[in-house]
C-alpha cells in the first residue's frame, strides 16, 4: 500500500494511494495510521484525484530522524574515507523535514550544498533491542529521502548536526509504501534530467535489518521516527534553480526545487 499526506484546502490528511500512474487517486483515512490502522473515509468526497490535490511529506516524525553516514563504500571513498566498521549514525530535527516538490532554500552559511538520495525506513511500533529476525515486525513501510548536506560545514564543524539539519534539508517523499523488499532496490538521482547517482541497495553495507538492531540497541524508535540508511556514489553540488529527483524502485520519484 501507499500512504501519503495531502492537502486540499484543509489540514494535512493521511491518504491511500491506488491506481496505475497517471491515474491514481487518494482516499483520505480515517486519522492517523500509525496508531488507528488503515480505515478509509467513506464517501466520495473522501477519494481524490492525486492531480488535484498537493502531496506533503508522508511523515513528520514526532521523535527523530536518525542518519546513516558512509553506508556504501563507493560513497564512503569518494568523500575520501573508509567504509566504517559500524553504523556512522548522526540525529537531524524534524524541523529538516520537507515534502515532495516543496522548494529548498539553501542555507547562508553553506557555499558547497550536495544532494543524496536514498532509502528511508519509517517505524511503525514503539520498539527497542530489535533482534534481526524480528526487525519486519517494526517497520511500517519505506520512502525516498534526499539527505541533503552543507559539505563546508560538514568538513569544518565535527560534528553533522548544523550541516544535515537546516531547515528543509531533509525531503521526503512522495509516499510509504509499505510493501516492499529492501534488500536489492534500485537508487537512481538525476541533476536537472542528468543522471549522477544510480547504485542499489544490495550494496549497502549494513542492510536494513542491521541498521534497526543496531540503531534501536541505542535510542528506543517510536512510531514515525525515520531512518536514512545512507546514499550510493555520485553525489555533487546543488544550485539555486537546480531540480533534483531521487528515485528507488518500487517506491517512485522524490522531486525538489532548489533557492538562495
Amino acid at each position: 500500500m501507499r500512504i501519503a499526506r495531502f492537502v486540499t484546502d484543509a489540514e494535512p490528511s493521511y491518504g491511500l494511494v491506488t491506481g496505475e500512474p497517471g491515474e491514481e487517486i487518494i482516499t483520505q483515512l480515517v486519522g492517523d495510521p500509525f496508531y488507528q490502522g488503515i480505515q478509509q473515509v467513506p464517501g466520495e468526497e473522501a477519494t481524490h484525484k492525486l492531480e488535484d490535490v498537493r502531496l506533503v511529506a508522508p511523515i513528520i516524525p514526532r521523535s527523530k530522524v536518525i542518519g546513516v553516514g558512509k553506508n556504501y563504500a563507493d560513497h564512503a571513498e569518494e568523500m575520501g574515507g573508509e567504509a566504517p566498521v559500524s553504523p556512522l549514525l548522526f540525529l537531524v530535527p524534524n524541523t529538516a523535514v520537507s515534502g515532495p516538490n516543496e522548494p529548498v532554500t539553501l542555507p547562508s552559511f553553506s557555499e558547497e550544498v550536495s544532494y543524496e538520495a536514498e532509502l528511508a525506513v519509517v517505524i511503525g511500533r514503539i520498539c527497542k533491542d530489535v533482534p534481526v529476525e524480528r526487525v519486519p515486525e517494526v517497520v511500517f513501510g519505506y520512502t525516498v529521502a534526499n539527505d541533503v548536506t552543507a559539505r563546508d560545514a560538514q568538513r569544518t564543524d565535527g560534528q553533522w548536526a548544523r550541516a544535515k539539519g537546516f531547515d528543509g534539508s531533509t525531503p521526503l517523499g512522495p509516499w510509504i509504501e509499505t510493501e516492499l523488499d529492501p534488500e536489492d532496490l534500485t537508487v537512481i538521482g538525476q541533476l536537472n534530467g542528468e543522471t549522477v547517482q544510480d547504485g542499489t541497495t544490495a550494496d549497502m553495507i549494513f542492510g536494513v535489518p542491521e541498521l534497526i538492531a543496531y540503531i534501536s540497541q541505542a535510542f528506543t524508535l517510536l512510531p514515525g521516527d525515520v531512518i536514512l540508511t545512507g546514499t550510493p556514489a555520485g553525489v555533487g553540488r546543488l544550485s539555486a534553480g537546480d531540480r533534483f529527483d531521487a528515485e528507488i524502485e518500487g517506491i517512485g520519484t522524490l522531486t525538489n526545487h532548489f533557492r538562495n
